[in-house]
């Protein structure tokens, strides 16, 4: 059955995946309408840096952002300087590391919804005097509805998963960073194997309804390049 400790670790996680999820549709959303209609040179770049947590190992991009993060990084330099202290081993940490990590996740499926919505609806907008700002919540975000229910799945799910960045920038802190993929890793080394099937099997469980709910009743294919 599961402990106290576990449903702490649950709810941690859901409000570390919540907030990012949050974040990343705020910020992912301009970037990947810029990304499906530039025609910057610096197009290609801005794609590869998204994308890059995709192939880079988590513990890696967990090592870099620990040091950027730290009070040796440049990001650690401005958050101390700003009086909120570093962020590696808070839960505020945790939640920059999530973002970073499962942005791809989002950007993709936004920037291939983008990228299907044809010029005559955006010119047609365009001729009844509507501004950019009203033509993308009245013209983009309709037609890109899917796109959007498929980005926040997406990357919520993948931020529930996480373990090697958040481990990393995280730590393993109870009710304070210790998330449900560490919880998991904490009760296998110590041979609690019936904690962590309860736990394990819940992920799997949501991992399996995540994908049946895209495939199916959303009718789409999670877009990863």
């Amino acid at each position: 059955m599961l402990t106290s400790a576990d449903f702490a670790t649950l709810l941690l996680t859901f409000k570390v995946a919540s907030l990012a999820t949050i974040f990343m549709l705020l910020f992912g959303t301009p970037l990947a309408w810029w990304l499906a209609r530039t025609r910057s040179k610096w197009r290609g770049l801005i794609n590869t840096i998204v994308a890059l947590p995709l192939v880079l190992p988590p513990s890696v991009l967990g090592f870099y952002l620990l040091v950027l993060l730290g009070k040796n990084g440049i990001v650690g330099e401005f958050t101390t300087w700003l009086g909120i202290g570093t962020l590696p081993f808070t839960f505020a940490g945790l939640v920059v590391a999530s973002f970073l990590y499962s942005l791809p996740f989002v950007v993709q499926p936004l920037q291939t919804a983008f990228s299907s919505i044809g010029n005559q609806q955006l010119e047609a907008a365009a001729t009844l005097r509507a501004s950019p700002f009203d033509t993308f919540f009245s013209v983009v975000i309709p037609q890109a509805k899917s796109g959007f229910l498929t980005a926040t799945i997406l990357g919520f799910a993948h931020t529930v998963g996480e373990f090697g960045v958040v481990l990393m920038v995280g730590g393993n802190i109870p009710d304070k960073t210790r998330v449900v993929s560490v919880q998991i890793y904490n009760h296998v080394e110590a041979l609690e194997y019936s904690q962590a099937h309860w736990l394990a099997g819940g992920l799997l469980a949501f991992s399996f309804t995540v994908l049946l709910i895209l495939y199916t009743v959303l009718k789409t294919t999670p877009h990863v390049k």
